[in-house]
């Protein structure tokens, strides 16, 4: 939310705090965030829309020609398991629909596949890695870059210095001795090019600035390293490991689903889902199958189905995570998840959790990730998060547009330093030591810019005028 034009404001020398120093952290922040912004604010708009891609995507499998009772929910994981031999039962998708294809998910090792089969004749409809599903693809680029851990750490980099950048710009923009609206709340888009771009920067940036902060924090504890420090000290204030619903970079991801997909013995699940082992291609129509008789999933499939927990509703078998089968409600609106753990043996419900039992803190982050994602107040949730969008993309463009004016050869076009500038003050100082410590990226990086300044940059001309840390 810097201008050009925020210059001719400089306050006077003994204004506090020193307007072109915190001019110029949002200037780097932003030439340093803003590629970032741009690639989030796409892939997040995109991801909003989720239910609605997906459903178009898969809408030939949810319309189905079916005209005779649907198959036993084990000859269905049958099929499903010899489509994919060597796999696991992972989950099983509680189908939508008499019409509508059952989604089964084999696993092996970290490898999770979704096989889609038809409810009645067993047919194998369709045969695809989680990971290349387009919203997961949408997902991972959003939240590790396609990079994996590593990525991880890169988005949380510039998600902090984006809540700087947010920071500074509304102190950037906040009113002085002004006596009208124009500039502050909508833009004047009659005075020139440049006030244009300048106001255009500006007011969008204080239209989005709330909730953009509220998307960086809320997407804080999905991060690999900021997730994984919460994650553990967590586990050091309650003396025992504690279980979250959401995982903190890819290899936790890749963790959980190894023990999902890592039984105690192989050989019962195979049983437990009624595969006998043969090496058929899953079913097609007509072919013989073996089938376990009274299998706990068609139990236990009689028990969840009634409950009509939000969609989608996995059940899962037993694994290193947990010695009883399961079902869960995945819902992305994350206050209608439900948990059960289920008997085997009668198909009775062991024990229900709802959202409501879970710890605050799980249901603050689960309140912040259902918003983050616009699943939590319907349409306008969505609304809301693609307002923000493009909004955020808005903000890109037009600050590389006033840089790109700014800058002439021989600098980047940062804000010049004020070498007479009173000292930065304490409150000042506070405010960055607490954001240092409570993104450690930020404090760790910040470290790094002002060490690096301090004992190479400012010994160089050269490079010091070019960054504007000297005049002349």
């Amino acid at each position: 939310m810097n201008t050009n034009s925020c210059i001719n404001e400089l306050p006077t020398a003994r204004a506090w705090p020193v307007f072109n120093t915190i001019w110029r952290w949002h200037f780097y922040a932003g030439l340093f965030c803003i590629p970032f912004i741009i690639l989030l604010s796409v892939t997040g708009g995109l991801y909003l829309f989720k239910p609605q891609v997906e459903a178009v995507l898969e809408r030939q499998y949810d319309h189905l020609t079916v005209n005779g009772p649907a198959a036993s929910a084990s000859a269905q994981v049958a099929a499903a398991l010899a489509a994919v031999p060597g796999a696991v039962l992972n989950a099983y998708q509680l189908p939508t629909s008499a019409e509508a294809a059952v989604r089964v998910m084999v696993g092996k090792e970290a490898q999770l596949t979704r096989v889609y089969v038809h409810p009645q004749t067993l047919q194998i409809l369709k045969v695809e890695e989680e990971d290349g599903r387009l919203m997961r693809i949408l997902h991972h680029l959003h939240g590790e870059l396609l990079m994996g851990d590593r990525g991880s750490m890169v988005v949380e980099l510039a998600a902090s210095w984006a809540i700087v950048m947010m920071i500074t710009g509304l102190y950037l923009w906040w009113p002085r001795n002004v006596t009208t609206l124009a500039g502050i709340v909508y833009p004047r888009l009659t005075r020139g090019k440049h006030l244009f771009w300048r106001d255009l920067h500006a007011v969008t940036g204080f239209w989005v600035v709330l909730f953009t902060l509220f998307l960086l924090i809320s997407g804080l504890p999905w991060a690999k390293s900021w997730g994984g420090m919460l994650k553990e000290v967590r586990h050091f204030a309650a003396g025992s490991e504690v279980k979250q619903d959401w995982t903190t970079g890819k290899s936790s991801e890749l963790k959980e689903r190894r023990e999902m997909n890592t039984a105690a013995d192989q050989s019962e699940h195979a049983n437990h889902a009624g595969h006998s082992g043969h090496s058929s291609h899953g079913g097609m129509a007509g072919m013989p199958m073996t089938v376990v008789d009274n299998s706990p999933i068609d139990r236990l499939v009689a028990t969840v189905q009634p409950l009509n927990l939000a969609y989608p509703v996995l059940i899962s078998p037993p694994s290193k995570k947990s010695p009883d089968w399961t079902a869960r409600s995945d819902a992305q609106n994350r206050p209608l998840r439900v948990n059960l753990v289920l008997d085997s043996e009668t198909g009775a419900i062991k024990s229900r959790k709802e959202f409501a039992d879970r710890p605050l803190l799980d249901r603050m982050i689960g309140i912040g990730v259902a918003v983050h994602e616009g699943q939590l107040f319907g349409w306008f949730n969505q609304a809301l998060g693609a307002f923000t969008a493009l909004g955020l993309l808005l903000v890109s463009v037009s600050g590389i547009v006033l840089w790109w004016k700014r800058r002439s050869p021989g600098n980047i076009g940062a804000p010049k330093a004020v070498p007479n500038s009173p000292k930065m003050a304490l409150g000042l100082v506070a405010i960055i030591l607490i954001l240092g410590v409570l993104l450690p990226m930020l404090g760790i990086s910040l470290l790094v810019v002002l060490l690096l300044e301090y004992t190479v940059l400012l010994r160089i001309p050269g490079a010091a005028r070019y960054l504007g840390l000297r005049t002349a």
